[in-house]
């Protein structure tokens, strides 16, 4: 297995700046609506760290509460 660090290293290598990354395997469902929140928030003007921490935010008050579906999320910006 590559790891965390050989995944990171791969896409730093292809040129990207940011990356948000799950630690370990998440339901679908509880997915498409942690990227669904974080990506509108970023719409809506906030930067990536404050996009993805309402996005966190917005999983803590879901169905999706429990932390094994949000914590396992992690950003990396400018990798």
């Amino acid at each position: 297995s590559i790891g965390v660090f050989g995944i990171q290293r791969g896409f730093k290598k292809a040129g990207v700046q940011s990356l948000m990354m799950s630690l370990w395997n998440i339901d679908d469902s509880a997915t498409v609506m942690m990227m669904s929140m974080f990506y509108q928030y970023l719409m809506e003007g906030h930067s990536k760290q404050e996009a993805f921490k309402k996005a966190q935010e917005g999983m803590r008050k879901s169905q999706f509460c429990n932390p094994v579906f949000w914590a396992s999320f992690v950003l990396l910006d400018g990798i």
